[in-house]
């Protein structure tokens, strides 16, 4: 019986010899060769994609001006610790504060008295302008949908209860 590192190497080698005289192990297998992939299709920043969507649709501006205000709930994103209401208290003070608006109260005098936002208020709401991706996807998406003067629905994001005014 063979003893040491040499014995070893040579039980290894002979256990990987199949009956059929070809050998085993990692990579040692003959296979069928594979079929190869197609060339990656090569794309330009002047030629997107087939089927891909642009950053923003051709008719839409790159920068939009808007005015909004927030009402946030515990478990908002940033909510300070003097918010206690829950997420459906925040929903229907901020349905309550749309109403009002749209019954003809002032956007500013209505952002005074319900934002939760740090400085909304001193600044009417004001967000000044900004870019589609600037924001968080819902309110991007609805403000950038708004026409110039139009308010939106009440727009939930990760931060609370949006309206949303559109001033340029």
């Amino acid at each position: 019986m063979l003893m040491g590192p040499r014995a070893l190497v040579f039980g290894v080698l002979v256990g990987l010899v199949c009956c059929d005289g070809t050998v085993t192990g990692i990579g040692r297998v003959p296979r069928e060769p594979e079929t190869p992939l197609p060339p990656a299709p090569v794309e330009t920043a002047a030629q997107p994609s087939e089927g891909s969507e642009p950053s923003q649709p051709p008719d839409e501006p790159e920068r939009i001006r808007a005015k909004h205000l927030l009402v946030m709930h515990i478990g908002s994103r940033a909510a300070p610790r003097s918010v206690k209401r829950t997420r459906e208290e925040a929903r229907m003070r901020a349905q309550e504060a749309l109403d009002r608006i749209k019954q003809g109260e002032d956007f500013d005098k209505i952002v005074a008295l319900y934002t939760d936002e740090p400085g909304g208020a001193a600044r009417n709401g004001d967000l000044g302008k900004f870019t589609r991706d600037s924001m968080v996807k819902p309110f991007s998406d609805a403000a950038f949908a708004l026409d110039v003067g139009q308010v939106s629905t009440v727009i939930e994001t990760p931060f609370g209860f949006h309206v949303i005014k559109r001033t340029e």
